[in-house]
């Protein structure tokens, strides 16, 4: 373990999340489309909490959940004070216990519970200079664990490397809306949790590319007309974010 390779990605995960000008407009104006002052969010997978700052911008309670314990201990410092941001320190699975967190101490954002999902990225281009160089056990939790504790979520954002599968196979009913990741060459990921979701409810879907922070599609697509455009070759050149909506949901204006 290299003291120095973790100060450098806890700065590198700082510069990029939280010193980009106009990155919080960007995320408010989208997640003012989803939730609304009042509204409890779960932010699973929230690093440097970028994303939780702009839910709590927004009036929302925050529930922030962050498995690696030098974020965990940022997130604590960043919402210290903050009454609407509630930090807990786990990962989020299908199941309660511990799982092995592989961490990339230099890029800490691809951090990963699942070995599958790390050992595929390990051969793509994208991913030459990522090192898994540790490996820690954490906590897990299930999102039907935390609805419990906390309450239903009107959103809840999954940010997890591989493991947005596993978190939605934890949850075992609708959730008004949420987004995952996904990332090129991983549709079956992209599949896995559109099939859970429809399993719990009818939901329609949008996707946002890169770090856009805006709806791709006009209007809210289907399972079939989400996968063509994610699928499509352009839209395969970089990760992004799957939105869905249940059906019958408004938007917040």
């Amino acid at each position: 373990m290299s003291r120095f390779d973790r100060v450098v990605g806890l700065a590198r995960s700082l510069a990029m999340y939280h010193a980009i000008p106009l990155r919080q407009f960007r995320l408010r104006r989208l997640y003012g489309q989803l939730v609304g002052p009042g509204d409890l969010v779960f932010d699973i997978g929230a690093h440097a909490g970028n994303r939780a700052r702009a839910f709590a911008s927004l009036g929302c309670r925050v529930v922030a959940l962050e498995p690696q314990p030098d974020f965990a201990q940022l997130l604590r410092v960043l919402f210290g004070r903050s009454s609407r941001v509630e930090v807990v320190e786990a990962a989020v699975g299908d199941a309660p216990g511990h799982a092995l967190l592989s961490i990339s101490e230099r890029t800490p954002t691809v951090t990963t519970l699942a070995a599958a999902w790390r050992d595929a990225r390990a051969h793509e281009p994208e991913f030459a200079r990522v090192r898994w160089n540790r490996g820690i056990e954490v906590e897990t939790t299930t999102l039907d664990l935390l609805i419990a504790r906390f309450g239903v979520p009107a959103f809840i954002k999954i940010d997890v490397e591989g493991s947005e599968s596993a978190v939605l196979a934890g949850l075992t009913q609708a959730a008004p809306a949420l987004s995952f990741e996904y990332v090129p060459g991983a549709l079956d990921q992209v599949q896995a949790c559109i099939a859970r979701l429809n399993a719990l409810g009818t939901y329609r879907f949008n996707w946002s590319p890169g770090e856009s922070y805006r709806f791709a599609a006009s209007t809210w697509l289907n399972e079939g007309e989400l996968l063509a455009n994610v699928s499509a070759p352009e839209v395969q050149r970089r990760a992004g974010d799957v939105y869905a909506r249940l059906v019958g949901e408004t938007d917040h204006q």
